[in-house]
């Protein structure tokens, strides 16, 4: 018997839970103290903008909303490396990256709120709305790496999905065309541990996440989640390369998700007891948070003015978001389609209709 084949998945980790380097070849980013303390502000600002959404939802001003808490590092470590002529094809947990390329937290919780306007982003033209089925955007992102190769643009597609996601046809679909074709595509898998309830042990027979990738030819690695200078690191190498003409990449991200699946989930029902001391332990912000003040370029002082900061920040946005007006209900047909067909056409006018008759 001869092997045909053989591979190996390789695993990037430059700081530990402890904030202390886990390697003495570290790369520049963890010497540039001025981008890891914007990181570390862009990380608190979506934590904080989480926790605010989920108020929102509690007392009925908002709809379901999928929180980042744990996993902060992911989308605001690739959302960060990626230029403005990039496109962003996100899932419904993606509002860090979102963030990070321009779209507003207004916007943010517009869409969560049911307003169209949420997706009709005023920065960030070229991204896609938010995708809540799941794996389709994969397909998308593919699809616009392709149209970037025809006209021969040198720029890249980031896209997002959880570990769960990869079991759906759509993801094995989008890799195995991102592969044949040489598409200027990054996959990023947010593998938080669980696919709402289903942990990972039965949701995969795979030793990694990232191994999926192996089937379609792509490279792929796998990168410690909380860490978000690995995280940083390989979305830089991964984006070069994509706008290079040198093909996709798949990145698994290994984090923790320490929050429930969504305002509408429990997820005490189903952790195993101990699952978040441990998580609290390692998460991002405070794995940064300990670096920074380890190398004296971070105190109590700046930690104050900072949430200071942001809570004011945040609060503007919801401020903006629950004082805006509410749209007409034709609205939901007028963001549909480009030119709306003949039928769907007339519902849009049974809307109008059903309004005014309301409001006589």
């Amino acid at each position: 018997m001869t092997t045909v084949a053989k591979f190996d998945i390789k695993y990037t980790q430059y700081i530990d839970k402890d904030g202390k380097p886990v390697s003495k070849k570290l790369p520049k980013l963890a010497t540039d103290f001025k981008t890891l303390k914007t990181l570390y502000r862009s990380m608190n600002r979506i934590r904080t903008l989480d926790t605010k959404a989920y108020a929102l939802q509690r007392t009925g001003k908002m709809g379901t909303y999928p929180a980042a808490l744990g996993q902060e590092a992911i989308g605001v470590g690739f959302g960060s490396a990626l230029n403005k002529e990039d496109v962003l094809v996100p899932y419904y947990r993606g509002q860090a990256a979102m963030i990070e390329h321009g779209v507003t937290m207004e916007e943010v919780l517009l869409y969560w709120g049911g307003d169209e306007r949420g997706s009709d982003y005023q920065n960030a033209r070229e991204d896609f709305p938010i995708a809540v089925p799941i794996a389709t955007q994969l397909l998308h992102a593919a699809g616009v790496a392709k149209a970037m190769q025809l006209k021969g643009e040198k720029r890249c597609v980031a896209t997002e999905i959880g570990e769960g996601g990869t079991s759906e046809g759509d993801f094995y679909e989008a890799i195995n065309v991102a592969g044949i074709w040489n598409l200027g595509v990054v996959f990023f898998i947010n593998n938080n541990q669980w696919a709402i309830s289903v942990p990972s042990e039965i949701q995969t027979a795979c030793e990694t996440y990232a191994q999926k990738a192996i089937a379609a030819g792509i490279e792929c690695v796998q990168v410690d989640g909380n860490d978000i200078i690995a995280v940083r690191e390989a979305s830089e190498k991964a984006f070069e390369k994509a706008r290079a003409g040198k093909g996709p990449t798949l990145i698994e991200c290994v984090s923790l998700r320490l929050c429930d699946h969504t305002t509408a989930d429990d997820a005490r029902r189903y952790r195993p007891e101990g699952e978040l001391d441990k998580g609290w332990e390692e998460e991002p912000i405070l794995r940064l948070r300990k670096y920074l003040e380890a190398n004296k370029q971070w105190s109590k002082k700046d930690e104050e003015k900072m949430q200071a900061e942001l809570a004011a920040e945040v609060q503007q946005a919801v401020d903006n978001y629950v004082n805006t007006a509410p749209q007409a209900p034709e609205a939901m047909f007028d963001y549909l389609y480009e030119e709306l067909p003949a039928r769907t056409m007339e519902q849009r006018e049974y809307a109008i209709n059903v309004a005014k008759n309301k409001g006589a």
